[in-house]
């Protein structure tokens, strides 16, 4: 995927001056924070329209950045913006940081007058009601770079779920309430499609494993694992057959054009393992995952992950630690979290289940490591889809869990847990999230703004009383919007 750059002037200049404009948009182009395909300088509406028109036909285009670098009259600009359907982000900068106070003449003001042309560009959009995002300041500015680079993200993110398939082997835990939710309405507003499979046709690939493909992905997990000794001994079987359940998943989805999938323990059909290891290496490459049937989590997942590098995996708020003044949340799930979240090398280990009826699994069991992430889960209300996150700290374990057979997360949720989770369930957010570190609120306010979809923000500043009191605005807005 790629961003391209567009630069905005006039004819009135003449072409030594749009040259110049060429040349200072070049170098703006290669100080943004990620690769841009730059684009010539655009000087009239028939021009303006058709690179939008080729930049919502390119499917590699991801979005567009525009910049005014000279005063360009914004009704050159109206069919343009009406035709473009690709994220847009307005840049409002300029070729120099510090002003040449000594040289200063009327050439400098009127090559360097993007604080004139970017106001004029910026009434257009509102005019039109153009969805976009503002940043000011010099590109040079770290935190102009971050707020660009989260746009950049999101805008990569909507390009992803716009086209993504989501495999469901078998449906959703069976009484449960916030995993069902609109697939029509999801692909109407995501872009996504999702399907369902019956789980024997998993099994059938999974059966189908060469031993030779089976001892080489054994071998791997020997070498980057701390793999338990009985499944280097007696137990040795269950790890190759937890071999062959990756091997039958990757090659299904990969068959299929798959960027996403979910299980249920509940519908295992021919399976003899519930897929713990495989469904942890495939996070880790990438995948979108949601247990128990849950698809908008698995869809959530896969965008995020397609945003940034780094540690994004399924969870679960678990179980709690309320001791006053040392809250923490305990966050896991039966067998599925992400190594891509992991403090250390994980271990691969092999412990009885409970649930299921089937042997037991092996799976991949360590810590998350410390540091500030941000959970988010999406909620399917009947009229409309709502995000809701969670700001959160990232801690090491109080104390050992030498007895707990999972991987797991602990945190310390902003601006503390009574709030946040009174917050949380006031929103009837989900109980499956997706956990991420390489992303943050600006990348998620962005992509719900892309996608027209409501955020829920729950951080230091929360309160109850204040979160309450935006929940009813935006159910007065969103109802008053889908009407128009």
């Amino acid at each position: 995927m790629n961003i391209w750059f567009l630069t905005g002037s006039q004819g009135l200049y003449g072409e030594d001056t749009l040259c110049q404009v060429a040349e200072q948009s070049r170098r703006i182009a290669e100080a943004l924070p990620m690769p841009v395909a730059w684009r010539p300088v655009l000087t009239d509406a028939a021009s303006i329209r058709r690179i939008m028109l080729e930049a919502n036909a390119d499917d590699s285009c991801a979005g567009v950045i525009a910049w005014m670098h000279t005063f360009s009259p914004a009704k050159m600009w109206i069919a343009g913006l009406d035709a473009l359907r690709k994220p847009l982000l307005h840049l409002h900068t300029q070729a120099n940081v510090e002003l040449p106070w000594s040289t200063i003449d009327m050439d400098f003001m009127n090559l360097n007058q993007a604080a004139h042309g970017d106001r004029e560009f910026g009434h257009i959009q509102t005019r039109l009601g153009v969805a976009r995002k503002t940043v000011a300041g010099h590109v040079s500015d770290p935190y102009v770079a971050e707020r660009i680079l989260a746009w950049a993200r999101a805008a990569s993110g909507l390009a992803e779920v716009r086209t993504l398939k989501l495999a469901r082997f078998g449906d959703n835990m069976r009484d449960v309430a916030v995993t069902e939710g609109d697939k029509v309405e999801a692909q109407l507003r995501f872009g996504v499609s999702v399907n369902t499979y019956g789980v024997n046709e998993l099994v059938e690939v999974v059966d189908a494993a060469s031993d030779a493909e089976v001892n080489a992905l054994v071998k791997e997990y020997d070498e980057r694992y701390r793999v338990a000794p009985e499944l280097l001994g007696e137990r040795r079987e269950s790890l190759r057959y937890a071999a062959r359940i990756e091997l039958g998943l990757r090659h299904f989805l990969e068959r299929g054009g798959f960027g996403a999938f979910t299980t249920n323990f509940e519908d295992l059909g021919g399976l003899r393992q519930l897929p713990g290891l495989a469904v942890q290496r495939l996070m880790a490459d990438g995948y979108g995952f949601g247990g128990e049937g849950d698809w908008k989590t698995a869809v959530l997942l896969r965008t995020i992950k397609s945003m940034a590098p780094g540690g994004t995996s399924f969870m679960e708020d678990y179980t709690y630690h309320l001791t006053p003044g040392e809250e923490l949340i305990l966050g896991a799930h039966m067998l599925e979290v992400c190594p891509s979240i992991a403090g250390a090398v994980p271990a691969c280990e092999i412990h009885p289940l409970g649930i299921g009826g089937r042997e037991d699994p092996v799976r991949l069991v360590f810590d998350a490591a410390p540091g500030p992430g941000i959970v988010v889960g999406l909620a399917d209300l009947g009229d409309r889809f709502r995000l809701v996150a969670n700001e959160i700290d990232l801690v090491k374990p109080p104390r050992p869990l030498p007895a707990l057979p999972v991987a797991r997360a602990v945190w310390r949720p902003r601006p503390g847990l009574r709030t946040s989770t009174e917050a949380w369930l006031t929103a009837g957010a989900p109980h499956h999230t997706v956990l991420s570190t390489a992303v943050g609120t600006e990348e998620l306010t962005d992509l719900a703004d892309m996608l027209g979809v409501e955020l829920l923000v729950i951080d230091a500043d929360t309160t109850v009383r204040q979160f309450a009191r935006e929940l009813r605005w935006n159910q007065a807005y969103y109802r008053l919007a889908q009407g128009f």
